[in-house]
């Protein structure tokens, strides 16, 4: 019995070692309110303990896995999957997966200039109000109309996304309008397979947006779902009972934060009204929405141009098809007046005696007119009947 308990320790040893050795480390980087930055290269636990969100919600920002974009809002977290934006937005910091690359390195430094401005607003107009109590008031009103620090990450994770998108919106129709215009002159298999890899990567980015704009759509229907995007609000309802001299040791260090905490506690209380106000994330996510699906409006008239060019080019393959059935028909047709004077040709060139070929040499014209008339009237009728039937051309 002595011996199985010793073992116990040491498996569980192994077990938390192989666990170490199989988890992977990934590249995140931190930027909290003041805008500094901070490099963490930790695994996927560490990212849970750090944040308190479940491995299902982590699962999301794989990039691995091919999850459609979404914007997930938590009890604490704001979980963020924007095509190559996949974020971890707190009432505190920003966590943004592989910060180095080419196109998440942009956002990061938007992240750290923007974050930070309202932070030197609320310290100025703290020095104001000490200097001017009277203005108290006004300066409640102005910090109630600013944006908590999740919304502001948010923000410029929608503007990144949007301009993003648009801009290579605007790259496709660069190439994709010339190309039309060349194919719809000039019909060749170059151009035609130039127009089809445009074809190709214009759907793939239809999708792309669509995916954004349903994602978008789909938070601006439900106001449970912008409600739980709200960390701030949720932050101050739950340190709303704690006396302004017993403040917890999350304290949040955004000034922006720590008013709405301190007003709340002075209130000593919420309205259920205002719990449910999503007006300012409406109307932020609105602006997004509208630009997203002004993108892919883009899209759609390309798509549209595409489709026109496309019933063009098969209108003209069709003219060029009934010109071959009509040069086909007027060929058939001198093939059977051919063979009708073969025929006669080969009658009269056989050499077996006959009675009617004496003093018969005259016939022979004859024969030559009435061949050539029975040939011309089976032509013409052949092209009368094919333009009767709308085979040809008048």
């Amino acid at each position: 019995m002595a011996r199985e308990a010793y073992l116990v320790p040491v498996v569980e040893a192994q077990v938390a070692t192989l666990k170490k050795k199989t988890a992977v480390t990934t590249s995140w980087i931190s930027i909290d309110a003041k805008g500094q930055s901070v490099i963490l290269d930790v695994d996927k636990y560490a990212i849970m303990r750090r944040v308190q969100v479940h491995a299902r919600d982590l699962r999301i920002l794989d990039p691995m896995l091919s999850y459609p974009s979404t914007i997930l809002g938590r009890e604490k977290v704001i979980v963020l999957n924007l095509e190559h934006i996949k974020a971890i937005i707190t009432a505190e910091e920003v966590l943004l997966r592989d910060p180095y690359d080419d196109n998440v390195i942009p956002i990061v430094a938007e992240l750290e200039r923007r974050l930070p401005q309202d932070n030197l607003t609320c310290q100025d107009q703290g020095e104001e109000e000490e200097e001017h109590p009277s203005a108290r008031n006004d300066m409640d009103t102005e910090e109630e109309n600013e944006f908590p620090f999740e919304f502001r990450a948010l923000e410029v994770a929608l503007e990144a996304i949007c301009s993003f998108l648009d801009a290579r919106t605007r790259e496709l129709e660069i190439d994709a309008y010339p190309a039309l215009d060349e194919l719809t002159s000039k019909i060749s298999s170059r151009n035609l397979d130039r127009v089809r890899k445009l074809k190709s990567a214009m759907t793939r980015l239809t999708n792309r947006v669509q995916k954004v704009r349903d994602e978008l759509e789909q938070l601006l229907d439900d106001d449970d779902d912008m409600t739980d995007l709200y960390l701030s609000r949720k932050l101050a309802g739950a340190c709303s009972p704690v006396s302004s001299f017993s403040v917890p040791s999350w304290y949040p260090p955004s000034p922006t934060i720590g008013s709405k905490i301190s007003r709340t506690s002075r209130a000593s209380a919420v309205t259920v009204e205002e719990d449910n106000d999503v007006e300012e994330l409406e109307m932020l996510l609105e602006a997004y929405f509208m630009q997203i699906d002004s993108t892919l409006n883009k899209l759609t008239t390309l798509r549209e141009y595409i489709d026109d060019t496309e019933d063009y080019i098969n209108i003209q393959l069709d003219n060029h098809r009934n010109q071959l059935i009509q040069l086909e028909l007027f060929v058939s047709s001198g093939t059977v007046c051919l063979s009708i004077y073969s025929l006669v040709a080969a009658i009269f060139g056989m050499n077996i005696p006959y009675t009617w070929k004496e003093g018969h040499e005259y016939m022979f014209k004859w024969v030559v007119i009435l061949t050539g008339l029975l040939c011309t009237s089976t032509f013409t009728s052949i092209v009368s009947y094919a333009r009767h039937k709308g085979l040809i051309g008048s």
